[in-house]
C-alpha cells in the first residue's frame, strides 16, 4: 500500500507549517514525537474522527485537531503526513483511495486511467483494505453525515485533483465523469456484487473499462492525443 504522505514531514496539507509560533503568538512548544506510550496517536484519531463527522472535511485543519488533542502539530504530520492521510486513518481506511489517486496522477497523463484503475482494483480486491472501504460506503447509505463527508472528500481530494491535472475549461466536468465511471464500477463489483462483474479478473475489468475511462477524460476511447494509449498493459 502507498503511504499517505502528500506533504513533507513537518508540513501540513493546505500549507500549514509545523514550525513557528503558536496562534497566540508565543514560542512554539517543543517539536517531535512524544516519548513512551503516550497514546497520542489514538487521541489524535479520536478527535479527528469526531471533528470530520461533525464539521465536514474542509472545515477541519491539522492545527485544530492537534490543539484539541493536546499534541504538537508536528506530531500529527509525523503520524499521518497530510490531511487526507489523517482522514483515511480516522475512518480506518487501510487503503485510502484519495491517496492512491494522488499517486496515480504522477506520470504521463495518457496512461493515468490505467494506473488509477489498477490501483483502485488492487485496494478493493485486498481483504484487509476492502472491509473498511465497504463499511465506509455502507455508512454513507445509512448516515447522512457520513455521506456528506465522503462526498466532500471525493470532490476535493479526487475530482478537483484530477481536474487540476487535466486543465481546460471543462476539466471539472470530465474529471467528474471519470470519477462516476469508477464509482459505478466499485459499487457494482464490490458492494452490490453483481454477476458476472464481481467474478471477473482484474485484467478483464481493465480491458472493458479503460475505453470508458478514456472516453470520460478525453471524449474518445484513446488517449488525449486522439490515439489509443499504445503499449499500455490492460
Amino acid at each position: 500500500m502507498m503511504n499517505s504522505s502528500g506533504t513533507a514531514a513537518g508540513e501540513t496539507a493546505g500549507g500549514e507549517s509545523a514550525a513557528g509560533e503558536t496562534a497566540a503568538g508565543g514560542p512554539a512548544p517543543r517539536r517531535g514525537r512524544r516519548s513512551g506510550n503516550s497514546g497520542a496517536r489514538e487521541q489524535i484519531l479520536a478527535v479527528a474522527r469526531r471533528r470530520f463527522l461533525a464539521e465536514g472535511y474542509h472545515a477541519v485543519t491539522l492545527r485544530s485537531v492537534a490543539a484539541e488533542a493536546g499534541v504538537d502539530l508536528a506530531l500529527v504530520s509525523y503520524y499521518f503526513g497530510s490531511k487526507k492521510g489523517l482522514f483515511g486513518a480516522a475512518l480506518a481506511l487501510t487503503g485510502n483511495p484519495a491517496v492512491l489517486l494522488a499517486g496515480a496522477l504522477d506520470g504521463e497523463l495518457e496512461t493515468f486511467p490505467e494506473r488509477a484503475l489498477r490501483l483502485l482494483l488492487g485496494v478493493w480486491d485486498a481483504p484487509d483494505s476492502a472491509g473498511p472501504l465497504r463499511a465506509m460506503i455502507g455508512g454513507s447509505a445509512l448516515d447522512p453525515a457520513v455521506a456528506l463527508l465522503v462526498g466532500e472528500v471525493v470532490q476535493r481530494e479526487m475530482v478537483d485533483l484530477v481536474a487540476a491535472r487535466l486543465g481546460g475549461a471543462d476539466a471539472r466536468r470530465r474529471a467528474c465523469l471519470f470519477g462516476t465511471q469508477l464509482a459505478g464500477l466499485i459499487m457494482a463489483r464490490y458492494v452490490l456484487r453483481l454477476q458476472p462483474l464481481a467474478a471477473l479478473p482484474a485484467d478483464e475489468i481493465a480491458r472493458s473499462y479503460l475505453p470508458l475511462l478514456r472516453q470520460a477524460l478525453w471524449g474518445r476511447p484513446g488517449g488525449p492525443g486522439g490515439r489509443r494509449a499504445g503499449g499500455a498493459r490492460v
